[in-house]
């Protein structure tokens, strides 16, 4: 997107410009959420595809924000996107 501009072709005595105008790709999930289940004390992972690749992820539960820690890491590669969850707990259902 920031590549939109007018853009000059400068021969000396005459000069052609054009407009450039680029459409920004609205990102999609290729493959949503699946719902899981897991025994308390495992690890689970929850994956998500994306359309565009690199695209930044915030994994939340609930309406709470998640950060990385001992209990979550994040993982994302090219448009697939990982959450783990160590040492599930009823409390994480």
């Amino acid at each position: 997107k920031s590549d939109s501009d007018t853009y000059t072709c400068d021969i000396g005595d005459a000069q052609s410009r054009a407009k450039l105008v680029v459409q920004e790709i609205p990102v999609l999930f290729q493959q949503e959420l699946q719902n899981e289940e897991a025994k308390e004390g495992k690890q689970v992972k929850l994956t998500c595809e994306l359309s565009k690749p690199g695209t930044p992820v915030k994994w939340m539960k609930g309406d709470t924000v998640l950060y990385a820690s001992e209990k979550y890491e994040f993982k994302q590669h090219g448009t697939v996107a990982e959450l783990i969850i160590r040492d599930v707990k009823s409390i994480d259902s």
